[in-house]
């Protein structure tokens, strides 16, 4: 009688070795660019006490109230969550290491988050992230600073349908005074509002101005503006942002409606989006958070950071037609007669000694069968090793890719030969 099969759980995804190669480019490109700014890596745990994010992104939000998963531990009684987001980790991490003591901190991090929504395109329950975190700078030159990265990051991965939304929350004491408009605006049509809007109304109304629900959209777009209530100095702020963005040549588009529903994010917010992958339109987001840190019970610190999805990113190389190239190895040792084998495998350890990927066929096949195989892993070249070869001391190399000198000659040198000429040509 056959046996079940065990699937993955719902919301949670393999990665594939046909996917490694766009994971391994997006890797590189934004390790690049976090190290040519400056930042340096910081790994926290993937289970957090529940009453971080609880404080940190807010109770009456949808990923503490839906999304979160929280379990009790039954060895201790703690209640813990498998992180949502990483930014309240991070700043937890600073406040008990104590690493702002000293000076501003330039921190990135990848690694995957949990949340409990409904799996569709771009949108996993354990889906991952890459982000910066930038603790102790006031001015908006390092927001402009981030979102100069991203735009590396986009160019480096050849990625060119993504564009830049702004907006400006203000301080605190202004967004309370906006909060009370838009609470008597909404009142004053609630009979438009959905569900989920006259849920929100007295508890998160700006999260209102998100809808997606096409019946609400001229009501939206008809609210009054936050950036009607902003004072000088916030106004100000954002003018100096823009400037430099300008300077620097990154087009931008100011979106009123681009809000964030808790009450630590200040002044600059912003949202990488495309329009390649549906619902699922941002592909990164981010924004200051000044209070986070106080509100954390650390000493008040200015900061501003961002994230951005992977899976998403990933999907939208695969839009654009972005694709990177597939090879299991760089050499492809192929061999006959048993008393190759041992001259083969010593071949083979001596590539690899020079840092060069490579396969040595295992079991037996005849040669044409391993030349083939040598081709399908996408080697650049194939080291050929029979029984002429093992009594001269020499192998044999063969060039197996069309844009690579000497292709489909074969070559005949010594070991110590081959792996410097194989050092020199797969550099």
């Amino acid at each position: 009688m056959a046996k079940d099969k065990i699937q993955a759980i719902k919301g949670m995804a393999d990665m594939l070795p046909k996917d490694t190669p766009y994971w391994d480019k997006f890797t590189q490109a934004v390790v690049e660019a976090a190290q040519e700014y400056g930042y340096m890596q910081i790994r926290t745990p993937i289970l957090e006490q529940t009453r971080l994010f609880k404080r940190g992104i807010g109770e009456v939000t949808d990923i503490v109230e839906k999304e979160m998963y929280s379990f009790v531990d039954s060895l201790n009684g703690d209640e813990l969550t498998m992180r949502p987001e990483n930014t309240a980790s991070v700043v937890r991490a600073c406040i008990e290491h104590n690493l702002l003591y000293d000076a501003p901190r330039r921190l990135w991090y990848m690694g995957p988050m949990f949340r409990h929504e409904r799996p569709q395109r771009g949108r996993l329950r354990q889906f991952h992230q890459f982000g910066l975190e930038a603790l102790g700078f006031k001015g908006p030159d390092v927001d402009a600073e981030q979102l100069l990265l991203v735009k590396r990051v986009w160019d480096k991965l050849g990625i060119k349908n993504v564009w830049l939304e702004l907006n400006c929350l203000g301080q605190f004491a202004e967004r309370q005074v906006y909060r009370e408009t838009l609470i008597k605006y909404f009142e004053a049509h609630k009979e438009i509002l959905d569900e989920e809007a006259q849920r929100r109304l007295y508890t998160n109304p700006l999260r209102i101005l998100d809808t997606k629900n096409p019946a609400m959209q001229e009501l939206v777009e008809n609210a009054p503006k936050l950036m009607d209530t902003l004072g000088e100095e916030s106004k100000a702020f954002l003018k100096r942002l823009t400037d430099i963005l300008e300077a620097e040549g990154i087009d931008y588009r100011i979106n009123p409606r681009l809000v964030r529903g808790l009450d630590y994010y200040n002044l600059t917010v912003f949202e990488w989006v495309t329009d390649k992958l549906g619902a699922q339109s941002t592909v990164c987001g981010g924004g200051r958070y000044d209070p986070l840190i106080g509100m954390l019970g650390g000493k008040e610190t200015p900061a501003c950071g961002f994230a951005m999805g992977i899976e998403r990113i990933i999907e939208l190389m695969k839009e654009e037609g972005i694709a990177p190239s597939y090879k299991e190895c760089s050499v492809y040792v192929a061999w006959s007669g048993e008393d190759s084998f041992l001259f083969a495998l010593r071949t083979a350890e001596a590539l690899r000694n020079k840092q060069i990927s490579t396969i040595l066929h295992s079991g037996s096949a005849k040669f044409a069968n391993q030349m083939k195989r040598a081709n399908a892993s996408g080697a650049d070249f194939a080291v050929i090793i029979g029984e002429s070869e093992t009594q001269e001391k020499m192998v044999s190399i063969k060039p197996l890719r069309e844009n690579l000198k000497d292709y489909g000659q074969q070559l005949k040198m010594t070991v110590e030969q081959a792996v410097e000429y194989l050092a020199e040509q797969t550099r």
